[in-house]
């Protein structure tokens, strides 16, 4: 069967119009699957790409963990027990629930906790959706017989319970946005603490030195943004494998030289002995530890540019033993430091005789790449709530001829940029920026356990008394520092959640207006027979039926392109009806035209159409145009091409007098006037009924959803045809 679905993918798209109708929903269902299979060179060279862009920002902690947790020389016992707490973390949180559960959560290769989101919603009626776009989503909800006990009562209720709905839904948006409200301090965090590493040479380089040589940094940072994933990675990751190797020698000379009694530390015994001896002091100290992590996040939401098996490689073989290293070394040499001041600034005060400036320049290379994994990680995420309606439509660069989800958008870009320096500036150093950092990390990987949780029962169908426990092992982890670093807040942590907490109200608030509207537009399902009589079967003059006032259709001459977003079968767009309705006229050739974007970078002009023929109205055809991403689809000569390709599909299906009839008005249709037309929806709002407060809170939302969709950028604006062709038919929806 596979093969078979694969042979018409690859090369049976175009097919005899008599034909196409049961070859087109074998094409349309080999579309929706989303699997990636990767060689192994291609897999080898993702991860190198990876370590480039994922692990800069993880990988950058050994420059200001020790000294954002400690406020004087530690003891022995205390250094060996934060140094506990950090291999840990570093296994349990990142190694064991990231790599090994978390990435198995994908949503079609795509990840982050909307991602996680989308998942559920396909296995469980959770969300509405646009009833038009339900032909393009691959729905898998299982029978209620194939879940397990635990299964059926936790899917039973999240259907049943729209508050429950609408919390989950609000989860899953604000760990998308405490990622991009990260994305805004990450590159203030990393630069500023490389820099910083000056004053080691330079003891009298003032803050306003290091602020400046920051912003420049970064702002050359976004500026390349634009090469693309794939060239950033591959140009970043040998700075990162050099940084992450020298922290891996570095290491074990300190641990050779100093004190190699700190391996104690891999006994969890002095983690839990650490707590208990501080008390609350110990317990604070947890928000200066979990930055040994921060950056995780990336992990996930960077999976849709590289792959789940190319992220394990990578963290496995080469992160992950390199900082294990790295800690060990440091708090080896912190315990034996006599000047007592070695943790204030723990990467260079500790690295090997002779290597300071190497290790300065190398520190800073790292630094500068560590912000990638969140500029990434936000254009992934961008993309993902974009493509579920959740944020309007703004421009997307796709980078790579190979991966699909390397994608770059100016605007965000740009905004970026804007608030990174903004932070650096007012921010001024890792101490006061250490206040502000993390507690959204930490946020998002609580948030993640939960949903990974979901997933596992609903999805993956495990039993609950499994899953269960491992949460809780889970959740603890997550929930001990998440309570620790909660107590920031006061001291600047409240900035990224304010900012968190407003981009999770405006996701919310467009997806609240896109529901409303995708309601008010369902009733415009309209059927070829509930909008003319008669059609082809009854002959006879063609007119509105009597719901319409049945006034007669005439035809003019010419070709009408009808761009329908949906393409579903028997159902005419209303680019079409409204046409019709407003003008009591038809064009002689009626093309109804679905653009269906593929994941692939081009699609051969062989298989590139899905035509057939709508029988219920004369000369009337039904197009769906299969592109890749970096297919130049709307443009001058399209008209041409569309007839083309219909005139051979009539001519390889069967046989017939009406065939010859067909054809000649084909071949006329390419000398006659050609329109495109398109829907323009205006919505209004109406006044509501009851005046309540909800009545009033609803009508404020959805003007302030208008203002934001009518300042947007629609999903035509590339649209690269003669003006003078484009008709726009207007119509009002009310809300």
């Amino acid at each position: 069967m596979a093969q078979a679905e694969s042979d018409v993918h690859a090369g049976e798209a175009f097919v005899g119009i008599d034909d196409d109708e049961e070859k087109a929903r074998a094409i349309a269902e080999n579309d929706l699957q989303g699997s990636r299979k990767q060689a192994s060179m291609v897999l080898l060279w993702l991860s190198f790409q990876a370590t480039g862009v994922i692990y800069g920002d993880i990988g950058t902690s050994p420059l200001y963990v020790y000294s954002s947790t400690f406020s004087a020389q530690p003891s022995w016992q205390d250094l060996v027990g934060a140094l506990s707490i950090i291999i840990w973390s570093l296994t349990l949180i990142v190694t064991v629930k990231y790599c090994f559960i978390v990435l198995s959560a994908d949503d079609d290769g795509q990840g982050g906790t909307f991602a996680l989101y989308s998942l559920l919603a396909r296995y469980t009626n959770i969300s509405r959706r646009d009833l038009r776009e339900i032909p393009g989503i691959r729905l898998q909800r299982f029978e209620t017989g194939d879940l397990k006990t635990g299964g059926k009562s936790l899917r039973g209720l999240l259907e049943k319970s729209r508050t429950i709905q609408f919390f989950l839904q609000f989860i899953g948006v604000l760990g998308v946005s405490m990622v991009m409200a990260d994305g805004v301090l990450t590159p203030a965090q990393s630069v500023l603490g490389a820099i910083q590493g000056i004053k080691v040479a330079n003891p009298n380089l003032g803050t306003s030195a290091i602020v400046g040589i920051s912003c420049g940094i970064l702002v050359a940072l976004f500026l390349i943004q634009p090469f693309g994933t794939s060239k950033i990675g591959t140009m970043f990751a040998p700075v990162v494998a050099i940084w992450l190797l020298f922290n891996l020698c570095a290491g074990i000379y300190n641990l050779a030289v100093h004190d190699y009694t700190v391996l104690k530390a891999f006994s969890p015994h002095f983690a839990f002995s650490y707590l208990v001896r501080n008390g609350h002091e110990g317990w604070k100290s947890l928000g200066g530890l979990l930055l040994a992590f921060t950056g995780v996040e990336a992990l996930f939401a960077d999976l849709g540019a590289f792959s789940k098996r190319a992220v394990q490689l990578s963290w496995i073989c080469l992160a992950y033993p390199c900082l294990l290293i790295a800690y060990i070394g440091q708090a080896a040499y912190i315990s034996h430091d006599e000047t007592k001041q070695a943790f204030t600034n723990p990467f260079f005060n500790t690295v090997p005789p002779g290597t300071l400036y190497f290790s300065l320049v190398i520190a800073i290379l790292a630094a500068i790449v560590a912000s990638q994994a969140m500029i990434t990680s936000t254009f992934q995420l961008l993309t993902q709530i974009m493509r579920l309606s959740y944020f309007p439509h703004i421009k997307v660069i796709h980078t790579s001829q190979t991966f699909h989800e390397q994608v770059y958008m100016p605007m965000a870009n740009w905004l970026l940029m804007i608030g990174t320096v903004i932070i650096t500036a007012v921010y001024n150093n890792t101490t006061s920026l250490g206040n502000a950092y993390g507690v959204c990390v930490i946020t998002v990987t609580f948030i993640t356990t939960c949903m990974v949780s979901l997933v596992a029962i609903l999805v993956w169908r495990l039993p609950a008394y499994i899953v269960v426990p491992l949460w809780l092992v889970f959740a603890s982890l997550d929930a001990a520092f998440l309570s620790s670093v909660y107590e920031k807040v006061p001291d600047g942590a409240w900035f990224t959640l304010l900012l968190a907490f407003i981009l999770s109200c405006l996701f919310t608030l467009w997806r609240f207006g896109k529901e409303c509207q995708w309601e008010a537009e369902s009733q415009d399902q309209l059927s070829p027979q509930a909008l003319l009589f008669p059609t082809t079967a009854t002959k006879g003059p063609v007119a509105l039926t009597s719901t319409f006032g049945g006034t007669p259709i005439s035809t003019v001459p010419g070709l009408g392109i009808f761009f329908d977003k949906s393409g579903i079968t028997n159902t005419l767009p209303p680019s079409f009806f409204q046409f019709v309705i407003k003008f009591a006229a038809r064009p002689a050739v009626v093309v109804l035209f679905n653009m269906r974007p593929l994941p692939v970078p081009t699609v051969p002009l062989t298989d590139r159409y899905i035509i057939r023929r709508v029988s219920e109205i004369d000369s009337c055809y039904a197009v769906t145009l299969r592109h890749g991403y970096t297919d130049n689809i709307l443009y001058p000569g399209l008209a041409q091409d569309v007839v083309q390709q219909i005139a051979i599909s009539i001519a390889k299906g069967r046989r017939n007098d009406m065939t010859a009839a067909e054809l000649d008005m084909m071949q006329s249709s390419r000398n006659s006037p050609t329109v495109y037309i398109l829907d323009k929806e205006t919505i209004k709002i109406g006044w509501p009924s009851v005046l309540s407060p909800k009545a009033y809170l609803r009508s404020w939302l959805l003007w302030t959803f208008l203002w934001l969709r009518e300042n947007s950028r629609t999903k035509l604006a590339d649209l690269d045809i003669d003006a003078d062709k484009v008709v726009e038919v207007g119509f009002i929806k009310e809300l």
